[in-house]
């Protein structure tokens, strides 16, 4: 009988850590646009921060579905804790978008 990997063997996959880390680069650009004030004009245009915030938390969703095809069937519950913390990534970088009407 082969051993299921741990935690720490699936979340260390690319596909599981490049959308953590694409959130995280997100509510970066959201963070630097705030604090330096370019991003936040209503004038039509959202400008170079919200392109590069909304490309980077789509971009993701590719990723997120192949590990889920890839993980999903092999360790369910783990791939699971694994797509919860992608998710908490995520909503933590859209969520001051949604609050702040950015």
């Amino acid at each position: 009988m082969t051993e299921q990997p741990s935690l720490r063997h699936v979340i260390t996959r690319p596909t599981a850590i490049v959308p953590i880390v694409m959130s995280g680069a997100a509510f970066l650009v959201l963070f630097l646009a705030l604090v330096f004030g370019f991003g936040t004009s209503n004038d039509g245009d959202e400008g170079t921060a919200a392109h590069l915030w909304q490309l980077l938390m789509i971009g993701q969703m590719p990723i997120v579905a192949w590990f889920a095809i890839s993980w999903v069937p092999r360790v369910p519950r783990l791939a699971i804790a694994v797509m919860a913390i992608q998710l908490a990534a995520a909503l933590s970088s859209a969520l001051p978008v949604f609050l702040l009407h950015l």
